[in-house]
């Protein structure tokens, strides 16, 4: 899909429906996840759930990823396959959720923290978390890509961080990743034009350390390039005058959380 494809309202509220199946999915991950559990226990919780909930996983079979969930422990930045790993009191596990449900996309990311964690991993999910939010602040008609990434990228290295360049944000709805892409840096008053109908996924990926990534020979897992933590968060968001219309959602994640 080289062009982008402006949503009706209905279209909207369909892909509102799945992102807030993949928000609840997140949430049932939030209710069980802690330190001894195997990451691969999880991706099955959220294949039974998607699909008692009549909708499909988006990533299992995406490309051939084999899995429901990307989860991403600790340096892993994105596409970490679910498996043996055992979650460790003090982790940070990231994990990145779609569904197909009549049709359309929703896609959102959280990271976990696992119990106890040190004030740099907390540092971290605070920032990127807000990253997010100043993102979202700007995915209003009228802005462009670039405004989005550059809030995103002025807040992260502001506060020491590293911005992943090499994986960005996209559109989202018909197809799991559609045009326009939209990176978490820039320049203000770059990229394409965000309209009414636009449904964009903006999801920071922010490095502890430095800014640069590794690729592994499975074809998906990232990890950062000196193995410091990472972390990622994800809303499905559709571009409205004024105000972003959020179709995602953290709320009933951060209340299972508490």
């Amino acid at each position: 899909m080289s062009k982008i494809y402006y949503k009706s309202l209905e279209e909207i509220e369909l892909i509102r429906e799945s992102s807030m199946l993949v928000s609840k999915t997140l949430a049932e991950v939030a209710k069980v996840i802690k330190a001894g559990m195997t990451t691969i226990q999880l991706d099955k919780l959220a294949y039974e759930f998607i699909s008692d909930h009549g909708a499909i996983p988006a990533f299992l079979n995406y490309n051939g990823f084999p899995y429901s969930l990307c989860i991403s422990p600790n340096e892993q930045v994105v596409h970490g396959f679910p498996g043996e790993y055992v979650i460790q009191e003090g982790d940070l596990i990231s994990v990145d959720c779609g569904v197909i449900k009549n049709n359309y996309f929703g896609d959102s990311a959280y990271t976990f923290p696992i119990g106890e964690i040190d004030t740099e991993k907390q540092k971290l999910l605070t920032v990127t978390q807000r990253c997010l939010e100043l993102g979202i602040e700007k995915a209003v008609v009228g802005m462009r890509t670039g405004d989005i990434g550059f809030a995103v990228q002025q807040y992260a290295e502001a506060n020491g961080f590293g911005i992943v360049r090499e994986l960005v944000g996209h559109g989202v709805g018909v197809k799991l990743h559609e045009k326009p892409e939209v990176p978490n840096y820039g320049k203000r008053g770059a990229g394409p034009k965000l309209e009414e109908g636009m449904v964009i996924a903006i999801e920071p990926m922010i490095n502890a350390g430095v800014a640069g990534v590794k690729f592994h020979n499975d074809g998906w897992t990232v990890t950062s390039k000196d193995n410091k933590p990472s972390a990622h968060f994800e809303h499905t968001v559709a571009i409205k005058k004024g105000k972003a219309d959020v179709l995602s959602t953290f709320s009933i994640i951060e209340e299972v959380l508490q």
